[in-house]
């Protein structure tokens, strides 16, 4: 083989060990895993809820015993330990990830009134989402969600959750109907959402599945890195008194 030949292989055959293998190191040694869905962080348990009967539903893997709340009534707020963020799969080249991006400055209330969740409004500021590349945050921030004209994101609910106070299955969840706005796109969605109570406040988990063209999302795929052509909002949130 001419020498002038193999120069030329073997720039190709270091440029694929590059390109494929870079990548294979960053993600499998260097690259910190994504975080666990809030979802996945949960187990069943139980929740009492008035003074009746037993409800079950969804609570943290903590290992500790339900707490109960005698009456919920009343209005709940935001706090600062709730979080609000996105997951969407990712091929890097060549290489399958999870990218997460989350923020915890989400504000807004629910107000339970005669058993039943009557209202319910949260505002997310979307230009502090960050995840752990810089790169794809300035992109989400620009392209993707546009936070300059868009910088905030709503729910709002149509319609009372009836809370299940006389529930007897091991674990139960409930459907919550409302106006969901993603970069200046409103529609309707159907959310089911787990809650526990945990030192006197009420955190409620879900997840919302997201088809960008159905929300005006450009695919926040670019050379190198493709996307599925969907993601899942998800949410954390921790109400208290």
């Amino acid at each position: 083989m001419p020498r002038s030949l193999r120069y030329v292989l073997g720039a190709v055959i270091a440029g694929l060990v590059i390109f494929v293998g870079g990548p294979w190191v960053y993600i499998n040694f260097i690259r910190d895993d994504a975080p666990v869905s809030f979802i996945d962080e949960v187990v069943t348990t139980t929740v009492v809820v008035g003074d009746a009967a037993t409800a079950t539903t969804v609570g943290v893997n903590d290992g500790s015993s339900a707490p109960t709340l005698a009456d919920p009534t009343g209005v709940w707020n935001i706090s600062a330990e709730s979080q609000v963020g996105y997951r969407v799969d990712e091929v890097l080249f060549g290489q399958n990830v999870t990218a997460v991006g989350r923020t915890n400055a989400v504000t807004g209330t629910i107000e339970i009134a005669g058993g039943s969740v009557v209202a319910a409004k949260f505002e997310v500021d979307m230009t502090t989402v960050t995840s752990d590349e810089p790169k794809r945050d300035a992109q989400f921030a620009s392209r993707i969600m546009d936070t300059l004209n868009f910088p905030t994101s709503t729910f709002v609910l149509d319609s009372p959750i009836v809370l299940q106070a006389d529930a007897t299955t091991t674990s139960v969840s409930h459907t919550a109907r409302g106006t969901l706005t993603l970069r200046g796109t409103s529609k309707p969605v159907e959310v089911t959402v787990a809650s526990i109570v945990r030192d006197g406040r009420i955190v409620v988990i879900g997840e919302v599945p997201i088809v960008f063209a159905e929300w005006g999302i450009p695919n926040p795929s670019i050379p190198g890195i493709t996307t599925e052509d969907a993601g899942v909002l998800e949410f954390n949130l921790v109400l208290e008194r």
